[in-house]
């Protein structure tokens, strides 16, 4: 590769240094940021973060990171990422419910984002987190990372568009990794844990109705990240879950029980519709168990909690 495409530029190598790009740097992202911060190989990597909002740039320096203004709505102000980094992780959901108009399929935040990475010299890398809600509905199927996407909401469409223009990317020479995200949680992390739904009494749907749901905690996400950034396959798909196998239902009376709080009630899904809200009854309409061997096996990553239960009582 010719110097001026080389992302590490033309210097020797003892002056050259790995730059990590984070795009989306909220909870999961600055999860990342502290992991960068400690341990071997603390501070050898220059870490830049974009963000939106001018009133975060000292909170992101505090952390480590080099703040750079800039927002994904607006493709100008991402033209000076291109060249800037050796290895992006991409973190940043699409446009929410409404935007887009006649596009509401599409993500026109990851498309601006690697049109303005192909501007300059290419990253070696990207990993794109994606959510696991591109399947569909599987109706409990155990899902590998082969079966065909078939998004059932507006929102996972839209993931499926960022996806494929990720792909497209890693057509022009970059590594780029998909990452399929279930549910994430985590008791340090905002709205992280089912206590405040169980406190609420929010029910859940009666055992024959009930689907199969999928985790994974907040900690092992964030180092799944940084293993897809350095180890990830070329146009390669991996889904990020525990190794639980567990119903919504039963998911909820076990945390009841680890919290000391009464079970929710249950009901049938004839009847759920005029108790819980549209959001919920999305989640409650698809069945599927991810297959994480994939995870495990190329990307080399030992969860630090392999099972919901394991990971409701970490702190």
């Amino acid at each position: 590769m010719p110097s001026n495409q080389n992302p590490l530029g033309a210097l020797p190598a003892r002056f050259r240094r790995e730059r990590l790009l984070i795009v989306g740097c909220g909870d999961v992202g600055q999860r990342v940021l502290r992991n960068l911060q400690t341990g071997p190989g603390a501070g050898r990597m220059q870490i830049l973060a974009l963000t939106s909002s001018a009133g975060r740039v000292a909170g992101l320096r505090a952390q480590g990171a080099r703040p750079l203004v800039g927002n994904l709505d607006d493709a100008a102000t991402l033209r000076r990422l291109s060249g800037l980094a050796t290895r992006v992780l991409h973190l940043a959901p699409p446009p929410g419910e409404g935007a887009g108009g006649d596009a509401w399929w599409r993500d026109p935040r990851t498309v601006a984002l690697t049109r303005a990475l192909r501007l300059r010299s290419l990253p070696v890398s990207l990993a794109y987190a994606s959510t696991s809600g591109v399947y569909g509905d599987c109706q409990g199927a155990l899902v590998p990372e082969t079966r065909a996407v078939a998004p059932g909401t507006p929102r996972a469409q839209r993931r499926v568009n960022a996806e494929r223009a990720v792909r497209h990317l890693g057509r022009a020479g970059v590594r780029a990794t998909v990452l399929r995200i279930p549910g994430i949680y985590a008791p340090d992390r905002e709205g992280g844990t089912p206590e405040a739904r169980l406190r609420r009494g929010t029910p859940v749907l009666a055992a024959e109705d009930d689907v199969f749901t999928n985790h994974i905690h907040a900690d092992d996400l964030a180092r799944a990240c940084m293993a897809a950034v350095w180890k990830g396959q070329p146009q390669r798909a991996y889904n990020v879950s525990d190794s639980t196998h567990m119903k919504m239902g039963d998911y909820f009376d076990l945390a009841a029980d680890l919290y000391g709080l009464p079970r929710p009630p249950r009901v049938p899904r004839s009847t759920a519709q005029e108790q819980l809200s549209l959001m919920l009854l999305s989640f409650m309409s698809e069945s599927r168990r991810l297959d994480n061997q994939r995870m495990l096996r190329e990307l080399g990553l030992r969860l630090r909690y392999p099972s919901v239960a394991e990971g409701l009582l970490s702190l």
